[in-house]
């Protein structure tokens, strides 16, 4: 988790600059207006992503329980109606946008005579980036399983640079306005796709896109179990209204301008969350596919242990630096925006350590069937708690409402997931299984698993007699029990010997055995260069190569043998 972690904040935070770049050039170039019409289309962009969001998780976690499975086909098909679902949804949606703002039937956003032809403008010509901007969040799932990142960073780099190219050209050179703005956003996320499509177009992604293999009943599985993790969007989107609304009541177009320009700054660094959330998720459904208790509860004990205290550290420098990056949207200390802002950046970032323990959990319920609390927490942190919070406070305290209502939200949310795990256990939780509510009957018994790490030869050549006697006592014969103790050992002294040079990293193998009522299930996972022992099954049985007498046999008796590399590990399936 830790490894794959920066990769994927870099790639979320560059390609959140968009938001930043366009907040930057339109209130240093345009005007407020233009800043207010930025803030204006936040729910529209939030609805848009949502959608792609619901999409996005579904197939993730469908993805995740194939793999986790050895499922290539159902891969394939998840893909296909992924990418297909996304570019008719996105097609569907800009051609309303380009209604709408055409039609200058936007009266339901502002009739601000200032801000409205901004808005109008601004909307326009953002629907054409509507297709590619949905296709494009669907990606990094399946990059991130292909072990991609790079592709995934350069892709985010590209649109940000494209970014700021375009809108010097078409903002500060051709003075567009509004519709520059859009218009350098719109080319830049075209940019972005082009770079991060074409190793599926060329074949050389694990998945393709083939209608041929595509099964459409797919489709309604993919929305059910990513509404409540999309759906959060979808009433933020609602609660970004609503909040606009309030704001141009009650503070103004100094404070639209304020929240926004906050909002756009602090995008950049919700992609350390969201990317927490990406490799956990990944990790969650792989385990929830495989049946293993333990690595699911350890993604949780990694977050809490290592995840939580990152966030903190950051919320709290983000803080500490509220005017000088107030300073890069306002530089008039008493213009009455320039505190509002302030306070956003006071006070927004404190929502972040606890939207990292709401986002684990919600994909976990998702994953684990648990659609109803997941979609109750969704609508309270999507738009009822920070909307009936907001009422309450800003006739009182005014701008700084709907920032403590943000703070309020992400309290409420975390203390209702502990009160779901007391009612449920009927207890205070003890440990990280009763927190979670992992049910009873789910993976293997401890006492029917057996695993370790593996870093040295030393280690390699103990393995073999501990599988063997942890067989034996579950029952299996003599020679099964022989078989997968030393198909283990072999596997990991092959492993050290070959792959472990390869670079100057650290590695390790985990080796898990598992006792079912089919029979028993070897797992050999390791971080080194993709390899695939399967391939070896030809060469190891001619009759000259008198080694890996372990493996032949294990091969020999297996049910059921899979190979698949997988966020970088290789993973080796045995079922004897």
């Amino acid at each position: 988790m830790l490894r794959l972690l920066p990769m994927q904040v870099l790639m979320l935070a560059v390609a959140s600059l968009n938001s930043l770049i366009s907040g930057w050039f339109a209130s240093n170039y345009v005007g407020e207006s233009a800043m207010s019409a930025v803030g204006l289309y936040a729910p529209v962009q939030m609805l848009i992503g949502a959608l792609g969001g619901v999409l996005a998780a579904g197939a993730a976690i469908l993805c995740g329980e194939y793999a986790g499975r050895n499922e290539h086909d159902k891969l394939r098909s998840v893909f296909t109606v992924n990418v297909a679902a996304a570019a008719v949804t996105g097609a569907a949606l800009g051609a309303a946008l380009l209604f709408l703002g055409g039609s200058g039937m936007t009266g339901f956003f502002t009739e601000d005579p200032l801000i409205k032809p901004a808005f109008d403008s601004y909307i326009r010509v953002q629907a054409a980036g509507v297709l590619p901007y949905l296709v494009l969040t669907q990606m990094p799932s399946y990059l991130i399983m292909d072990n991609r990142n790079r592709r995934a960073l350069a892709s985010g780099i590209v649109f940000a640079l494209s970014n700021v190219a375009f809108n010097i050209i078409f903002v500060c050179v051709m003075r567009m306005g509004t519709a520059g703005l859009a218009l350098a956003s719109v080319l830049g996320t075209w940019a972005c796709l082009l770079v991060e499509a074409e190793c599926f177009i060329r074949g050389k992604a694990s998945v393709g896109f083939s209608l041929r293999s595509a099964e459409w009943k797919e489709l309604p599985a993919m929305i059910k179990i990513g509404f409540p993790g999309g759906a959060t969007y979808i009433y933020q989107a609602a609660r970004g209204y609503i909040v606009n609304r309030l704001i141009l009541s009650y503070a103004g177009e100094n404070g639209l301008a304020a929240f926004t320009a906050s909002n756009v700054f602090l995008l950049v660094f919700w992609a350390l969350p969201a990317g927490m959330l990406v490799v956990s998720r990944m990790m969650i459904s792989v385990s929830i596919g495989e049946e293993d208790r333990q690595t699911l509860t350890d993604v949780m004990r990694v977050m809490f242990a290592r995840f939580i205290p990152i966030q903190c550290a950051v919320s709290a420098v983000l803080c500490a630096m509220a005017v000088p990056l107030t300073h890069l949207f306002f530089h008039d200390p008493s213009d009455p925006v320039f505190m509002m802002t302030v306070w956003g950046f006071r006070l927004l970032p404190l929502c972040m350590p606890l939207s990292v323990i709401y986002l684990h959990f919600t994909c976990y319920y998702q994953a684990s069937g648990r659609e109803k609390f997941a979609n109750f927490l969704a609508v309270l942190d999507g738009v009822a708690d920070v909307v009936i919070v907001s009422l309450v406070l800003m006739p009182v305290i005014g701008m700084n409402g709907v920032y403590l209502a943000n703070v309020a939200n992400g309290v409420i949310t975390v203390v209702l997931i502990f009160a779901f795990a007391c009612v449920m256990n009927r207890h205070i939780p003890r440990n990280m299984e009763e927190l979670m509510v992992i049910p009873e009957g789910f993976g293997a018994d401890p006492e029917d698993r057996l695993a370790f790490t593996v870093r040295t030869p030393s280690e390699a050549a103990g393995i073999a007699e501990e599988i063997q006697d942890f067989c034996s006592r579950h029952g299996a014969d003599e020679k099964k029990a022989y078989a997968a103790g030393l198909a283990a050992e072999e596997l990991a002294e092959n492993i050290i010997e070959h792959g472990f040079s390869k670079d100057s990293r650290d590695h390790s193998i985990d080796v898990r055995v598992v006792c079912r009522e089919d029979g028993f299930t070897l797992l050999i996972k390791d971080d080194c260069a993709a390899f695939d022992p399967v391939a070896m099954r030809e060469l190891e049985d001619r009759e000259r190569d008198a080694g890996r007498v372990g493996l032949r046999l294990a091969f020999g008796m297996a049910k059921d043998v899979q190979y698949q590399n997988i966020l970088g590990l290789n993973i080796l399936t045995i079922r004897i």
